[in-house]
């Protein structure tokens, strides 16, 4: 019967610290970058379709045309294009963007070095 008059509580309380890492705050940025959409997807069809994309196909003709680099040129524009095409959020969409711009700037480097 004690046990039902009498309770014993016992608290315990634990404090945790978030941490916003880089990664966070980067997609916090661009989820906070929505009003700015039609400006991203310009630069992700225009600016790496026409100027990223055509450099690197010029890299890649220009150090010996091999075949293995095409298809990851080729497969970074179209990652962009169709997340871009497919009016996905901000926050996916310029991730998507600058990982395709490292693939192809990778892909520049990787040709340059194979000619030294």
């Amino acid at each position: 019967m004690q046990t039902t008059i009498q309770q014993s509580f016992t608290s315990s309380h634990s404090h945790t610290v978030s941490k916003n890492t880089l990664w966070t705050r980067f997609i916090n940025w661009a989820d906070n970058q929505e009003e700015n959409r039609l400006g991203w997807t310009a630069f992700a069809i225009a600016g790496h379709g026409c100027v990223f994309t055509i450099l690197t196909v010029a890299v890649i003709l220009l150090t010996g045309n091999n075949f293995i680099f095409w298809p990851f040129a080729i497969g970074a524009m179209s990652a962009s294009l169709i997340s871009n095409l497919a009016a996905l959020p901000t926050k996916i969409t310029i991730p998507i963007l600058f990982l395709t711009i490292l693939i192809d700037l990778a892909i520049i480097v990787i040709c340059l070095f194979s000619l030294i």
